[in-house]
């Protein structure tokens, strides 16, 4: 089988590009040939340049990205295509998440839609994408995600299968003893520091609000913060100090490298308004580490109340407890449950699932089954 992916960018790391790199080694692995047409977004360097440039990549490949896609399918006629981003063409579209549905969880959705047109854009787009039945099948990670999906588009006619997103399970280990007495002394952690991590690009929107106001209950943890941006980063800063606790915060900042901060780390939080997966909650489990989010993407199946963590309202007083009944164990005792919660998820075993709905759709299209 001859694959082609088509996404922003490839590559790894986090996000869409590293689904598709993965994936793309894991077919490879398999013994399948792969193809990529990369449809990389303009960058910016001010706020406004950005949400212009968010605004014309998603326009762009919609339109022109799309008309690419299907030049390029037209002249490799035994090749099926996974779709990750706007472009309205392949075999499979993989929805890593609906802006609609991340507007909607952090409320003022009227006010916000006005403020960021493209999001309706896109719901547009995507109704007709799945009413058209332009690709074959839809990929939701999770079963949420795809009620999301059937809620925000009641009148798709696209069949919807749920693979959740893998993890690299050889990387992503929990660690020796040397290697998490070297991550914390990086940090200039002391033994006795409890801590838990975070890491994210949306501060605001993926609950660290919630863990800093946790800490004002939680007084023996301490909040290690990877992610954020120029504006994020010094107002949750500034959350912190007014709340006498910026002492027991540490911003990292961005880092393509996480992985020495989950070895560092004591337990992770995601309490987050809106995940398609949480990609980090798998991550952090496959480390070993207990994990507190709420109800969202990938939370509900994978944490286990007292076993690989809690789930959690988005209440500090809440979660504050909870940080504190983990900051009062062993890290070591949570290690193997962890561990074990997240084994399925390995990115060969996804990937096969991937070869089996794509064999599926096209078997399905050659016998005159899909119309």
């Amino acid at each position: 089988m001859h694959i082609v992916q088509i996404a922003s960018r490839i590559g790894p790391g986090t996000g869409i590009a590293a689904v598709a790199w993965n994936l793309e080694r894991e077919f490879l692995a398999l013994g399948h040939s792969t193809e990529r047409l990369i449809t990389e977004p303009r960058t910016a360097r001010t706020r406004l340049g950005h949400v212009l440039s968010q605004a014309w990549s998603t326009v762009h490949q919609t339109f022109r990205g799309t008309s690419a896609a299907r030049r390029l399918l037209a002249g490799r006629p035994g090749a099926v295509a996974i779709s990750h981003n706007a472009v309205m063409a392949g075999e499979l579209h993989v929805d890593h998440g609906m802006q609609l549905a991340a507007i909607a969880a952090r409320g003022g959705m009227s006010w916000r839609l006005l403020r960021n047109p493209v999001v309706l854009f896109g719901w547009l787009r995507d109704g007709i994408r799945f009413r058209r039945r332009l690709h074959r099948a839809v990929v939701a990670p999770t079963a949420s995600e795809a009620a999301t999906l059937r809620r925000l588009h009641p009148r798709s006619r696209t069949d919807v299968t749920v693979i959740p997103h893998g993890v690299d399970l050889e990387g992503f280990r929990p660690p020796t003893g040397d290697e998490r007495r070297a991550a914390r002394a990086a940090l200039g952690l002391d033994d006795e520091h409890r801590v838990v991590l975070f890491i994210g690009h949306e501060l605001r929107w993926k609950g660290v609000p919630l863990l800093i106001d946790a800490l004002g209950h939680a007084t023996t943890v301490m909040l290690l913060v990877v992610g954020g941006d120029a504006k994020t980063v010094p107002q949750m800063r500034r959350r912190a100090e007014r709340l006498g606790v910026a002492d027991r915060v540490l911003f990292a900042g961005m880092h393509a490298d996480v992985l020495p901060f989950y070895r560092a780390a004591d337990m992770f939080a995601l309490p987050s308004d809106y995940e398609s997966f949480g990609l980090v909650i798998a991550e952090a489990l496959a480390c070993g580490l207990p994990v507190i989010a709420t109800r969202t993407g990938c939370a509900p199946d994978l944490v286990l109340d007292g076993e690989t963590g809690f789930l959690v309202e988005p209440e500090p007083i809440m979660i504050a407890e909870r940080l504190e009944r983990i900051a009062a164990t062993d890290v070591e005792t949570w290690r193997d449950a962890c561990r074990r919660s997240v084994a399925h998820l390995s990115w060969r075993a996804v990937a096969e699932q991937y070869v089996r709905l794509l064999s599926d759709v096209t078997a399905a299209e050659r016998s005159g089954a899909v119309r």
